[in-house]
């Protein structure tokens, strides 16, 4: 999976509910490869969300 396809995957969860308020995008500017994929992971697990 590319970086393009792991940052739309977290833009579609940054709206879910559980994730109101937060903004889990911002750092992704910072993160490597392995770490993004990490970060998507959580977040999509925590808007109750699999990928």
């Amino acid at each position: 999976m590319n970086r393009a396809e792991l940052l739309k995957r977290l833009q579609e969860v940054q709206d879910a509910p559980q994730l109101k308020g937060r903004d889990v995008r911002s750092i992704t500017a910072m993160l490597g490869m392995d770490a993004l994929r990490k970060h998507v992971e959580v977040c999509e697990a925590a808007a109750g969300r699999s990928h």
